[in-house]
């Protein structure tokens, strides 16, 4: 048997117009939230919940920018956590994030809400402090070396500390993002050498004192 079968020829009513230009309007910004979440993601640590090396580099020119314009004070503080990697080999990953964890909390506890916290990758953080003369720079600077020195952590039945040598870039005028960046690396690496002839001397010292004998 032969089947015919026919399409109604009546058609969809076309949407009104203002209707169409609201749903349009939905769609689109929709569309710029999603864009706007997936610009944040890529801009954050996703282990820290802090910004990762792109976003704390914006923020850097972005702070630069905001420096030139109004003429402001500003100082750019990087820290290299001590001991990261022997943790990891002792004590596998899952410390190491332990550590690092530890140290980004401490560095948000011990800023200002107006100033910056970022990781700029494996062991190394960065911070942008707002508002405050060289003297006070250095000093947050040690202050935060010393929080995160008097860091401890137990794994197993070892109790281990981390931890931190800062670096220092005062950010004026003529700076650049990439050249704070050097300014304050180079400081940091002089820095982590004073911390390990500080380290070393003691040790030495020990070592090539008489041993005191008995009577």
């Amino acid at each position: 048997m032969l089947v015919l079968r026919f399409r109604s020829s009546q058609r969809r009513s076309p949407e009104p117009a203002g209707r169409t230009i609201r749903r349009l309007k939905s769609e689109l910004a929709k569309a710029r939230r999603r864009i706007a979440d997936l610009t944040a993601s890529a801009e954050r640590d996703f282990l820290l919940d802090i910004f990762n090396r792109r976003g704390f580099a914006r923020e850097l020119d972005r702070s630069i920018a905001y420096i030139r314009r109004y003429h402001v004070a500003g100082a750019l503080i990087l820290l290299d956590v001590d001991r990261l990697k022997p943790i990891n080999d002792a004590f596998g990953h899952a410390a190491g994030d332990q550590v690092l964890k530890a140290v980004a909390a401490t560095l948000i506890d011990q800023v200002r809400s107006s100033d910056v916290v970022g990781r700029l990758g494996g062991d190394e953080f960065g911070v942008l402090l707002w508002n405050l003369d060289e003297a006070d720079a250095r000093d947050k600077a040690s202050a935060l070396e010393r929080a995160i020195d008097a860091l401890s952590f137990s794994f197993g039945e070892t109790r281990v500390q981390a931890g931190a040598s800062a670096g220092v870039a005062i950010l004026d005028l003529t700076m650049d993002a990439q050249s704070a960046l050097e300014a304050a690396d180079r400081a940091m690496y002089v820095r982590k050498s004073q911390r390990r002839r500080q380290i070393a001397e003691p040790e030495r010292a020990a070592y090539s004192s008489p041993r005191s004998s008995g009577t």
